[in-house]
C-alpha cells in the first residue's frame, strides 16, 4: 500500500495521521466538556475533576503535535482533487471547513497550553518536559486572553468538526462516491485534472484572525482614564510600620512551592512585616530576635488560590494573620532563628537556618525551610499525596538596612 498521496488517492501516512488527529481530537473536546461540568465542591471531586482536566491537557498537547506532523507531510504531498470541482460552492464550503480543521488543530491545543503555561497550578501535564512554555510568562492578562482564545476557537473547531463529519455522510450516503473510501481504504477516486481553489484558505484564516482580534478586545484591559485637575494634595503612599528593632526590611519575599499531581506549584505571601532586633555581636548566646506578620488574606497560589484561601486549607476568613517570633542564633553556617509559628491558629516549633551577607548598614538574608501542612490541619481530606503533597518548601529573602 503506499505511503505518499497520489492526485487520486491518500496514502498510508496521510490516513494514518488523519484518524489518529480525529481520535485524539475527539478525546481532547469529550474530556474537556465532561470535566467542565464536574463538581469540585470535596476533596475528592475536586482531584478528579484535576485529574480529568491533567489527561484533557496531554492529549491535546499530543494532538497538536500529531496535527503538526500532519499539516507538514500533507504540505509535502500531492493532495487529491475534488471530485465535483464542477459544484464550486460545495467545494469552497468543503475546503473552508478543510482548512478550518488545520488551523483549529493547532490554534486549540495552543492557546490551551499558553493559558496552562501562564498560571500555576491545577491539572498538570502528564509528561516530563514540564509545565511552562518558552517565552509565556506567569501572567493574569496572558491567561485571560489565552483562555478566552482556547474558548473561541474549540467551538469553531467543534462546528469544523460537525460539518466534516456531515460533509463525509453526504458523500457516503447520498452521492455514493468515492471521498470516504479514499480517506478509509485509499481507494482511487476523481480526475487528476481538477484543481483546489485558493480562497478557501483565505476564509479561513480570516475567520480565525476576526476570532483572535475579538478574544483580544474583549480581555483587553480598558484604557485609563485621564488625570483629572486636582483640587488638593494626592495621598501620599505610607512605609510599613515598624515598632521595634534596629533594621528596616527594603524589599523581601516570602513564597512557597508545593506538590500538585507530581508538578511542583509555586505561591507567594505578599504581604507581611517584619520586627528585627539583629548585632553581629551574640549577648548571652542570641544575635537578636525577630517577629514576621503576615496577611494570609493576599496569599497567591496560581489558579488555585480560591481553594488555598478555603476552609480546608489556610481558611483565612477566620485566620487572617500568621506569625513568626524567634530569637536568632549563631549557627555553622550563618544563623537560626529558633522560635514558633502560628498558622491557621495551630502554634508549633520552627527552626529557619538562614545566610546573612553584611555589606556596612546593609543586609542580605536568605532562609529556606520546609512545613509539613498535616501539622497545621490542612488538607485533612487530602490523606496522600497523589492530589497534593504534604511538604511545602518556604523560601524567605529580603533586604535590610540598619536603622
Amino acid at each position: 500500500m503506499p505511503a505518499q498521496n497520489a492526485p487520486t488517492r491518500y496514502g498510508s501516512v496521510a490516513r494514518s495521521l488523519h484518524w489518529l488527529t480525529a481520535l485524539l481530537i475527539l478525546s481532547a473536546i469529550g474530556l474537556g466538556l465532561y470535566a467542565e461540568d464536574l463538581p469540585y465542591d470535596t476533596a475528592e471531586t475536586l482531584a478528579a475533576k484535576a485529574q480529568i482536566f491533567s489527561i484533557h491537557k496531554t492529549i491535546g498537547v499530543a494532538a497538536f503535535f500529531v496535527a503538526l506532523a500532519r499539516i507538514l507531510w500533507a504540505l509535502s504531498q500531492p493532495r487529491p482533487a475534488p471530485l465535483h470541482p464542477e459544484r464550486r460552492l460545495e467545494t469552497l464550503a468543503a475546503e473552508t471547513v478543510h482548512w478550518a480543521l488545520y488551523i483549529s488543530m493547532l490554534a486549540v491545543p495552543l492557546s490551551g497550553w499558553v493559558h496552562h503555561a501562564a498560571v500555576e497550578g491545577f491539572a498538570p501535564i502528564l509528561w516530563p518536559f514540564g509545565q511552562n512554555l518558552p517565552f509565556v510568562a506567569k501572567s493574569e492578562t496572558v491567561a485571560t486572553i489565552a483562555t478566552t482564545l482556547h474558548w473561541l476557537f474549540s467551538k469553531l473547531l467543534i462546528a469544523s468538526v460537525a460539518l466534516h463529519i456531515l460533509g463525509a455522510l453526504k458523500h457516503a450516503l447520498i452521492d455514493r462516491d468515492g471521498t470516504l473510501a479514499r480517506m478509509t481504504r485509499g481507494a482511487e477516486a476523481g480526475k487528476t485534472s481538477a484543481r483546489h481553489p485558493r480562497a478557501p484558505i483565505l476564509v479561513a484564516l480570516g475567520l480565525y484572525a476576526a476570532g483572535a482580534f475579538a478574544a483580544v478586545s474583549m480581555t483587553a484591559p480598558p484604557p485609563a482614564a485621564p488625570a483629572a485637575q486636582a483640587t488638593a494634595p494626592a495621598p501620599q503612599a505610607t512605609a510599613p510600620v515598624q515598632t521595634a528593632g534596629n533594621w528596616q526590611v527594603t524589599t523581601g519575599t516570602l513564597g512557597f512551592t508545593i506538590q500538585q499531581m507530581g508538578a511542583a506549584v509555586s505561591g507567594s505571601l505578599p504581604d507581611w512585616a517584619a520586627e528585627i532586633r539583629f548585632d553581629e555581636t551574640p549577648v548571652e548566646g542570641k544575635n537578636g530576635h525577630v517577629r514576621v506578620s503576615i496577611d494570609t488574606r493576599t496569599l497567591t497560589l496560581g489558579s488555585v488560590t480560591d481553594q488555598a484561601k478555603g476552609a480546608e486549607f489556610f481558611d483565612v476568613a477566620q485566620h487572617p494573620t500568621a506569625v513568626f517570633e524567634a530569637d536568632i542564633l549563631p549557627a555553622a553556617n550563618g544563623y537560626i532563628a529558633q522560635g514558633t509559628l502560628t498558622l491557621r491558629g495551630v502554634t508549633l516549633p520552627l527552626a529557619l537556618p538562614f545566610t546573612l551577607t553584611l555589606t556596612g548598614d546593609t543586609a542580605e538574608m536568605a532562609g529556606k525551610v520546609t512545613l509539613d501542612r498535616r501539622a497545621f490541619g490542612m488538607g485533612a481530606s487530602y490523606g496522600d499525596e497523589a492530589t497534593i503533597g504534604f511538604n511545602a518548601e518556604v523560601a524567605v529573602n529580603l533586604t535590610a538596612t540598619r536603622r
